[in-house]
C-alpha cells in the first residue's frame, strides 16, 4: 500500500526548512560580514536570536534586488576599461599621500574658451565606507560633466578595511588639494569647487568640508592652505546621506544589521560615532566658523530603507537653526541607489528630473561667489 506524506507532518518538514534557511543565510551573513560584539559564547547565543536572523536574512533578500544592475555593472567595468574612451576623460592620476588614483571627466559642450577654467565637481561615491570603486562611475561622470558644464573629478578613497573614516577624509581632502595644484596643467577653477556625494560618500563631503574649515591638524595639511580650500568649495550636494552616525546607528539596530555593517568598524568603534557626525561638528564649530560653512543641498528618498530621509531631514533643520543655507528635495520614486543610476545614463526613467534639480542647484552655488 502507498502512503501519500500529508498532514501535520507535511506542514512540520516544511515549517523546519524555512527556520532552517533562514538561520543558514543569517549565520552565513554574520560569519562572512562580523559576529555580535558580545564576550565568549554569548556572541554566538546572540547570533543565534529569532529576531536577528529574520532581519538578517530579511535584509539578505533585499539586497538581492540589486542583481538587476549585474548586467550594467559589467558594462560600465568595460567602458571605463576601453582605452578608445580615453578622449572622453583621463583616468588612473595619482594624487595625495596614499598615492589613490582619480579619474577627470571634460565638458564638451561648454561655451568656454580653452584659457577659461571650467567649475569643477568632486563626486565622492558610497559603498557603507567598505565598497565601490571609481570605475563604476564613469558613465556617470561623463553625464554629469555635459550636464553641469563642468570639470568633474572622481576619486578612489581607502574604504575599510584599508582605511579608516579619518583617512578617507584625508584622502578627500587630498583630493582636494590636488585640485588646487593642478589647476593649469588641466584647466580647472580651483575657486570654484563643488562636493557631490552619494550615501556614504555624502557623509565623507560633509565631514571633510567640516573638518577643514574646523583646521583639524588630523588632517596634516597646514592651516592656511585648509583655509583657502574651504573658500574655494561653493557648496555640497548630498544624495541620500548619512549626516548624524549615531542615528544611523540605531536605524542599523532596529534592523539587527550594526554588526554585519562596515559603519562601526570604519569609525573605530561606537566611541568616535559622535566626532565623525558632520552633525556634532557643526555644533562645535564657532560663529565665525559656520560663516564660512558654505550652503548644502540634500536630496533624499521620502522611504528609503537603507538611510532614512529623517537622515536629510534633522540635518537640514540644524543648517538651518545655525543660519547656513539649505535645499531640501525628497524624492518619492526612488531606492537608495537608483539615484545614482539615474545620473548615468540620459535613457533612465528619471535622469532629466533629476539633473534639472541638480543643475538648478549647482548653477546657484557657482554663480554665488
Amino acid at each position: 500500500m502507498i502512503r501519500i506524506w500529508s498532514g501535520p507532518s507535511l506542514l512540520v518538514v516544511i515549517g523546519v526548512l524555512i527556520v532552517g534557511v533562514r538561520y543558514s543565510i543569517s549565520l552565513a551573513a554574520q560569519w562572512l560580514l562580523g559576529w555580535p560584539d558580545q564576550p565568549g559564547y554569548k556572541k554566538y547565543i546572540e547570533a543565534l536570536n529569532p529576531r536577528r536572523t529574520y532581519h538578517l536574512t530579511r535584509a539578505v533578500i533585499e539586497s538581492l534586488k540589486y542583481l538587476q544592475y549585474r548586467q550594467l555593472y559589467f558594462q560600465l567595468k568595460s567602458w571605463h576599461m576601453n582605452n578608445e574612451n580615453s578622449k572622453l576623460y583621463q583616468k588612473g592620476i595619482s594624487f595625495g599621500r596614499r598615492g589613490n588614483k582619480l579619474d577627470i571627466y571634460h565638458s564638451t559642450s561648454a561655451t568656454s574658451c580653452e584659457d577659461v577654467p571650467l567649475p569643477v565637481v568632486v563626486f565622492i561615491y558610497g559603498g557603507a565606507w567598505g565598497s565601490s570603486d571609481r570605475s563604476i562611475y564613469c558613465l556617470m561622470g561623463k553625464q554629469m560633466a555635459e550636464e553641469l558644464k563642468a570639470t568633474v573629478i572622481c576619486p578612489d578613497y581607502c574604504t575599510y578595511p584599508k582605511g579608516n573614516v579619518l583617512q578617507m577624509v584625508q584622502d578627500i581632502a587630498d583630493c582636494l588639494v590636488w585640485v588646487q595644484e593642478s589647476e593649469h596643467k588641466f584647466s580647472l577653477d580651483k575657486d570654484n569647487i563643488v562636493l557631490i556625494g552619494h550615501s556614504a560618500g555624502a557623509h565623507l563631503c560633509a565631514l571633510t568640508t567640516l573638518f577643514l574649515i574646523d583646521s583639524r591638524e588630523e588632517l596634516f595639511i597646514e592651516a592656511s592652505k585648509q583655509h583657502y580650500i574651504t573658500m574655494a568649495i561653493r557648496g555640497v550636494i548630498g544624495l541620500s546621506g548619512v549626516y548624524n552616525i549615531l542615528d544611523h546607528y540605531e536605524h542599523e539596530r532596529m534592523r539587527d544589521v550594526e554588526y554585519v555593517s562596515t559603519m562601526h568598524k570604519a569609525m573605530n568603534g561606537v566611541e568616535n560615532f559622535s566626532y565623525y557626525s558632520p552633525t556634532h561638528t557643526l555644533k562645535t564649530l564657532n560663529q565665525d566658523k559656520l560663516k564660512r560653512v558654505p550652503p548644502f543641498v540634500l536630496l533624499h528618498r521620502t522611504r528609503d530603507n537603507i538611510v532614512p530621509a529623517e537622515s536629510s531631514l534633522r540635518f537640514s533643520e540644524l543648517l538651518t537653526s545655525l543660519s547656513v543655507k539649505v535645499s531640501v528635495y525628497l524624492l518619492p520614486r526612488l531606492d537608495h541607489l537608483e539615484i545614482v543610476v539615474n545620473l548615468m545614463a540620459s535613457d533612465r526613467r528619471l535622469y532629466h528630473p533629476l539633473y534639472s534639480c541638480i543643475k538648478q542647484e549647482h548653477w546657484k552655488l557657482v554663480e554665488s561667489r
